[in-house]
């Protein structure tokens, strides 16, 4: 009896312990929930040369706010505006953390700030990405690339982005100690990584500290456009010419399933077992579309196989037209599951789903039985060597 009171109060310790954690991570200041919202049309204008910065209060992947003053300590403040999917802006990610890392504080502070808005980009606009731009995205990509500077979000109503305007992805603004903008343009003219060492924006911020006039305050910058809020039209068109595309279902034999396994294309193909009595196969199905709606402009091919028995072949064309599946669609026609299995994969156990990245030569380059983890998929297709993502 001792021992088991004694066992109930240490659980009601680290219950209270964990409650406690709990209510401070909640009322620490950081309650931000994001809501992005359609934002009016208007014109953007970047900021002109000598303008002072625009006051701004974000919240961080760091799960923190940050504001203009926050930063007043540094004598050169850089505001860079870049986005996750875009491959220009992952293209200097490495060149961001170099910069944030050559200074010390006093001297100079990076701060990034993401002003796209998930509203209105597009699956195929992420086709060099494993990530979207909105903010739990960005908190995956900052601690997987241990970003050493504030990484911030205005996605949801884009009020800070629209008064420093930034053009495309990435966009530099360097700013004096009276926070007035000396410097807007490009962080270099080479995007693909090693070509480049961000020399004109280390020129402007070396510049600013040692209190000397920059030659060329305004340069130009290349990258994806900014994702404004208003842009939801485009979206809602392209959503509208994906689900009006045509879905069929094909029989395939265990001959020509083994075809399909072995590839043979200039494609990294991407195949999924599935079947309509498996719920979790349904439920993770459209995920499989945001993929090929991603990566199907590149060198990549999505791939359905039904595992129904053929007499089953109308719900399965009702289940891919529900969804839409208009990608290329099969049925086996043989009844027979382990010899289905061995066609597919020997060291697959038979359960499903199933899931297949084949390369050219038919070798696996990614396989998963089970339920998916998307990102990790999307990591496997856009760190092939045959995606990439970067120009």
């Amino acid at each position: 009896m001792r021992n088991t009171l004694l066992l109930f109060f240490l659980l009601l310790v680290l219950s209270c312990n964990h409650d406690s954690q709990s209510k401070l991570k909640k009322t620490d200041g950081f309650d931000f929930i994001s809501k992005p919202v359609v934002v009016p049309e208007q014109l953007v204008k970047p900021l002109s040369i000598g303008s002072k910065a625009p006051d701004f209060k974000l919240p961080g992947a760091d799960y923190r706010y940050h504001s203009l003053s926050d930063f007043a300590a540094s004598k050169v403040l850089a505001i860079v505006f870049t986005c996750n999917h875009c491959p220009t802006a992952q293209a200097y990610e490495e060149r961001l953390k170099m910069i944030a890392n050559k200074y010390p504080k006093e001297d100079f502070q990076l701060v990034a700030i993401s002003p796209n808005s998930p509203l209105g980009l597009l699956p195929e606009e992420l086709g060099y990405s494993d990530l979207g731009d909105d903010f739990e995205d960005m908190v995956i990509r900052a601690e997987k690339h241990q970003f050493n500077f504030p990484y911030l979000y205005d996605g949801d109503n884009q009020k800070v982005s629209l008064a420093y305007g930034p053009a495309a992805t990435p966009h530099a603004y360097v700013f004096d100690e009276n926070r007035q903008l000396q410097y807007i343009g490009r962080i270099d003219k080479s995007e693909k990584p090693g070509t480049a060492h961000a020399e004109d924006l280390i020129s402007a911020i070396d510049l600013l500290i040692d209190d000397k006039p920059i030659p060329t305050p305004t340069t130009k910058t290349f990258g994806c456009s900014t994702k404004w809020g208003w842009k939801t039209k485009l979206k809602k068109e392209a959503d509208k010419q994906w689900n009006e595309k045509e879905v069929s279902l094909q029989e395939a034999s265990l001959s020509e399933v083994s075809k399909i396994i072995a590839n043979g294309t200039d494609n990294l193909r991407l195949v999924n077992v599935w079947a309509s009595w498996c719920a979790p196969c349904k439920l993770e199905y459209p995920n499989f579309m945001t993929i090929q709606r991603m990566f199907g402009d590149r060198d990549f091919e999505f791939i359905s196989i039904s595992a129904d028995k053929l007499n089953k072949k109308e719900r399965v064309m009702d289940f891919l037209q529900s969804v839409p599946s208009p990608v290329p669609n099969y049925i086996v026609k043989n009844d027979d599951k382990y010899a289905l299995i061995e066609s597919i994969d020997p060291k697959w156990n038979g359960a499903l789903p199933y899931t297949l990245l084949i390369n050219p030569d038919g070798s696996t380059a990614w396989s998963y039985q089970g339920e998916v983890d998307f990102l990790a998929l999307k990591s496997a297709i856009v760190d092939h060597e045959m995606i990439g993502r970067v120009y």
